[in-house]
């Protein structure tokens, strides 16, 4: 029989007090600062000015967008690790099994049994071969 949860009495005190303070400070700072106005960019457009940039025309583009750039290819470069590892997770063994991102952490599974686990998943009683 499982028993009710209780109050954890013998808490540290400490960790809730540092966070209540520096929830003071941040909405102190939040509170008191004093926001401008945006002003956004010159006439003309980023996206065409990145493009210029891209392919070393930077005479033609309206805004100075050299530093757009240097985000837009990092954000190209994490994206791509990302794909390749989401292609790598997914790819199949050479056996045709396919290759499991997520575990158990090695423990047994109910109504498996070590076999079952070597051959592929497949047992007699699930239209495997008896």
């Amino acid at each position: 029989m499982t028993s009710r949860p209780r109050l954890a009495t013998d808490v540290n005190y400490v960790n809730g007090l540092a966070a209540l303070a520096l929830f003071a400070v941040m909405a102190y700072v939040f509170l008191t600062s004093e926001l401008t106005n945006p002003t956004g960019f010159a006439d003309g457009s980023v996206v065409a000015s990145i493009g210029y940039a891209m392919f070393n025309m930077v005479d033609q583009a309206a805004i100075p967008a050299e530093s757009f750039l240097v985000a837009f290819i990092l954000i190209a470069l994490v994206l791509d690790a990302a794909l390749d590892g989401a292609v790598m997770l997914a790819r199949r063994e050479d056996d045709e099994s396919v290759v499991t991102a997520l575990t158990d952490g090695g423990r047994r599974i109910p109504g498996r049994t070590a076999d079952d686990h070597d051959a592929g998943g497949a047992s007699g009683s699930e239209g495997g071969e008896d």
